[in-house]
């Protein structure tokens, strides 16, 4: 018997489909990874750089203390619920010819809660005209 000798192939592994899968796949979770911040902010709340000073006339002042209390110019207001503060703001603006503006003055360690019900109380009596106060802080 007469045997040839088969010259075989060498064979080799293409590793470039292999390095784009890798590439995608790397790509993939770059994009949907999301990273997860516990920084802790430091903010003082109730302050400004600038303030303008405006007089203003027939102005209704409603001042929350840190403890959630509301004082509707400079009096204070039974309880903290906001039927009750509906109440009072109500008998307030029914003592003022026009319409007035309602200036919100709370501490800064106010709850957000209390300073959100008082201005939802403002836009249920229809008091569109409100700022909040602040103070100024000085310039370094």
């Amino acid at each position: 018997m007469n045997f040839k000798k088969v010259q075989e192939e060498e064979t080799e592994v293409n590793l470039t489909p292999l390095i784009d899968v890798v590439f995608l796949l790397l790509i993939f979770f770059m994009v949907t990874t999301t990273f997860e911040k516990d920084s802790k902010i430091k903010i003082q709340l109730a302050t400004a750089q600038s303030s303008r000073a405006e007089v203003q006339k027939n102005v209704i002042e409603l001042l929350i203390d840190g403890k959630g209390r509301y004082y509707i110019d400079k009096k204070e207001v039974i309880n903290s619920k906001p039927e009750t503060l509906f109440r009072a703001m109500s008998l307030t603006l029914d003592k003022v010819k026009e319409t007035p503006s309602l200036v919100i003055s709370a501490d800064a360690s106010a709850s957000y809660q209390s300073v959100v019900t008082a201005m939802d109380i403002a836009g249920r009596l229809r008091l569109t005209n409100f700022s909040l106060a602040t103070t100024q802080t000085e310039r370094k």
